[in-house]
């Protein structure tokens, strides 16, 4: 149950946060940049599909460890960085190398944006697990 409740609670932010850095701190770097690559509105299904399993890969790989492990919060953070670097830097390199107008900010945006996103999200879970344990 304690794995379950971890999960929600890390999807739960994750979604918010995304939401929030999807309309103001990504957005404008996409419309600036690929305007002609974007949706008038997001298809929620692949969404939905993306956030079920990346947070699914988060709470095998680094929270539900910590949780058994007792790592610190810090390990988590490294550990997610980790984790939503690979994620985030595979969609941002492999899209600057075949995409016409992707560019060198959408990279470091987005980047940056998704291990903020993911970092805070696995710490905040974890301590909020932790805090009702």
């Amino acid at each position: 149950m304690t794995y379950l409740f971890l999960y929600l609670v890390t999807f739960i932010l994750f979604l918010g946060i995304d939401f929030l850095g999807l309309g103001v701190v990504v957005k404008p770097i996409f419309e600036k940049h690929v305007p002609d690559l974007l949706l008038d509105s997001p298809r929620i299904g692949p969404a939905l599909a993306f956030y079920a399993f990346y947070v699914a890969g988060l709470v095998w790989f680094v929270s539900a460890p910590a949780l058994v492990g007792d790592k610190s919060l810090w390990w988590v953070a490294g550990n997610a960085a980790i984790i939503a670097g690979i994620g985030f830097g595979t969609y941002e390199f492999t899209s600057l190398a075949v995409t016409r107008g992707w560019s060198w900010e959408i990279v470091a945006v987005d980047l940056s944006w998704g291990i903020a996103m993911t970092t805070t999200s696995a710490v905040a879970g974890v301590a909020v697990i932790r805090w009702f344990s």
